[in-house]
């Protein structure tokens, strides 16, 4: 049942993950671009001395990562990005460029570490065709993408079987340093995460950049990455590792030994009990002194690695940074010690040596250790999802608050449980003695049993060497084979009753049974909701979701026509009425414009002429004129009304009613 379990278990991780991770790699980026000057697909009159781009939050640049291309495909900007502002970025432009379309690309690094990159057209004097071809691949995608979403998701695992391998064995199981299962699960964790991190290194160029393969062995590259917040983070993440090799040999060396010589002194204590009392008593005090050390020590390499994580990622940026960084570092702490004590409890009930079977005070330790990781994990959760979700519409309708709904219910799921893995732990109790010894018994025969078998085969053996005679030699090779096929069978035979002892010891108490099963049930769980924990690392938080989406809809908010109504009086006789502005589809480029003159009544007034003027002032655009076509009594017209861009526009009608009666009446509107 061991096997086929963990067989099953190994199955389910592949394939959440791969699922998982392969489905969120694409859509990673977490700073979205909201504004930019000239706007996107706007039609400028003339050549704008710097293109600049605003996005959601700080990104990082190089020399490439703003491009601004001709219609030809030829760029045009000077290169080096400049910060203007705090998420504002510009490029300048070459002098003396032409009328036509001209191209924007961007690909930059989000302040939490994901790629993003885009592309827009803008327009000088009027449109053109271009020849500018854009990949559709996304940055961060393809074959580098995959590679790098399970490095990152077996980071995440090697640090939680590192961290709550560890803890559960200093915390809640001393004895079980000496069990080589659990020695083999710890290391097992430290080698995962720290070929993972090597594997982030040498992929992070790539998988911001090119996304070629090739690219991911590029020392030009690394040395790249290295001078980021993110290359540091994982260099700072190896070096902790490093920390954490001295901490595994400790812990499997020296205090493992120390065990053992505690126990030597109490067998061998003899007639001398008042020396070995002594004794026992200073190596319990060492003891005592080593768990100390190990523990503070072991708290500080798991908060710094947890911390490499939390200075690169989601808590490095948004809102309240300094409190989520601490709290973030805690989360993954709280799920280290839960998820990774909870896969040492499982290799100690299905692989650890009868003799070294788990107590049951440790399991209750455990269950009390675990609680508190639980509630921690449910403090820390619950600000994490305010902080990156921040309104309950982003559960919904947002990618992030989807995963994190599915997430919650995960944890609840394993929580259910782990309620049912309490109880069977208050039931618990050690293995019966009777079954025991009544092993023992049956381990004494078997090994009598095969020393008789030696015996008897090392005596047809001599009397087979003391024969004479070719036939009589042929017949003792012929007897020493069969001996050694009997030995052979006898081994096999041997090792079916020991594996036949091992599983009637595990299964006489039927409460640890029970508990095998549900810590089982709980791990598959666990599995699933670390690969849906990746896939939130790599998705953009619904806060800045929602944000992005609202900075776009602001840019091109409406839908259908701009309408404005605005009264005047130019002072004269019969000088007072009402213009009302049409303006269609109200957006970046052309525009069909009406206006419409009433008097106080209702009926159209023909007054001798009216000129409208647009005024961006944000941006010292304008006044642009505009005159419009007379179509009917009360009806103006203009079409191919051109908006240059975005913006609070100040909309101004001069309405003249006479040869010398005229007024100027404006109104403000958002156009675009």
């Amino acid at each position: 049942m061991g096997f086929r379990s963990f067989r099953t278990l190994l199955l389910v991780f592949l394939a959440v993950s791969g699922a998982l991770l392969a489905g969120a790699a694409p859509a990673s980026a977490h700073a979205a671009l909201t504004g930019s000057d000239p706007q996107q697909g706007s039609v400028v009159t003339k050549a704008p001395a710097q293109v600049t781009l605003t996005f959601s939050e700080k990104v990082a640049m190089n020399d490439g990562s703003l491009q601004v291309l001709d219609p030809k495909g030829k760029r045009v900007d000077t290169g080096g990005a400049t910060n203007l502002s705090a998420t504002t970025y510009g490029v300048k432009l070459h002098s003396g460029l032409p009328d036509g379309t001209f191209t924007v690309t961007y690909q930059v690094v989000s302040a939490d570490s994901h790629p993003v990159s885009g592309a827009f057209t803008f327009s000088i004097g009027a449109p053109s065709q271009t020849s500018v071809a854009l990949s559709d691949q996304a940055v961060g995608g393809g074959i580098v993408g995959a590679l790098y979403g399970f490095a990152r998701y077996i980071s995440y695992a090697g640090f939680i079987l590192l961290v709550g391998g560890a803890a559960f064995v200093l915390a809640c199981w001393q004895r079980g340093a000496g069990v080589r299962p659990v020695q083999r699960l710890v290391v097992a964790g430290w080698l995962a995460l720290t070929g993972a991190t090597l594997a982030l290194l040498l992929l992070r160029g790539s998988y911001v950049g090119s996304g070629k393969v090739a690219d991911i062995f590029d020392l030009t590259l690394l040395g790249q990455v290295l001078q980021t917040k993110s290359g540091a983070a994982l260099v700072s993440r190896l070096l902790l590792l490093a920390a954490a090799a001295l901490f595994i040999a400790v812990l499997f060396g020296a205090y493992v030994k120390r065990d053992e010589a505690a126990a030597d002194i109490s067998d061998g204590a003899g007639d001398d009990t008042s020396d070995a009392a002594a004794d026992s008593a200073d190596r319990a005090a060492e003891k005592k002194d080593l768990t100390f050390g190990l523990a503070i020590g072991g708290v500080v390499v798991a908060a710094g690695l947890a911390a490499t994580w939390a200075m690169a990622e989601h808590a490095s940026t948004g809102i309240q940074a300094g409190v989520a960084m601490p709290v973030d570092v805690l989360h993954l702490l709280a799920v280290a010690v839960w998820l990774g004590g909870l896969a040492t409890l499982l290799v100690a009930l299905f692989r650890a040596p009868v003799d070294a079977q788990i107590e049951a005070a440790a399991v209750r330790r455990f269950s009390r250790v675990a609680f508190g990781g639980v509630l921690t994990l449910v403090a820390t959760g619950i600000y994490q999802s305010w902080r990156q979700v921040g309104s309950w519409s982003a559960f919904t309708d947002t990618t992030y608050g989807q995963l994190l709904l599915v997430k919650i219910g995960l944890v609840a799921l394993l929580v259910g449980i782990a309620w049912i893995s309490r109880r069977w732990t208050g039931q618990l109790s050690e293995v019966p003695a009777a079954e025991a010894v009544a092993a023992a018994v049956v381990e004494q025969r078997e090994k009598k049993r095969s020393t008789v078998l030696t015996d008897a085969g090392d005596a047809r053996r001599r009397g087979s060497s003391s024969s004479a005679g070719s036939a009589k030699s042929a017949d003792s090779d012929l007897a020493d084979s069969a001996d050694s096929r009997r030995a052979a069978q006898l081994a096999r035979q041997r090792a079916a009753v020991a594996t036949a002892r091992d599983k009637r010891l595990r299964d006489a108490d039927p409460h640890r049974t029970g508990l095998r099963r549900s810590v089982l049930a709980e791990a598959g769980v666990a599995i699933v909701l670390l690969a849906v924990t990746t896939a939130l690392t790599t998705t953009e938080p619904g806060r800045t979701e929602e944000a992005a989406k609202q900075a776009t809809a602001s840019a091109s908010q409406r839908s259908g026509p701009l309408s404005l109504k605005i009264p005047f009086d130019t002072g004269g006789e019969d000088g007072k009425g009402t213009v009302e502005v049409t303006l269609d589809p109200a957006r970046v480029g052309g525009n069909e414009m009406h206006v419409f003159v009433e008097r106080p009544n209702g009926k159209a007034f023909d007054v001798p002429e009216v000129k409208v003027a647009f005024t961006l002032t944000a941006k010292d655009i304008g006044p642009l004129p505009v005159t419009p076509d007379r179509i009917a009594t009360g009806h103006w017209s203009a079409s191919g009304v051109q908006i240059p861009m975005a913006g609070d526009w100040k909309i101004a009608v001069t309405v003249r009613t006479s040869d010398i009666d005229q007024a100027t009446v404006n109104k403000n509107a958002q156009i675009g």
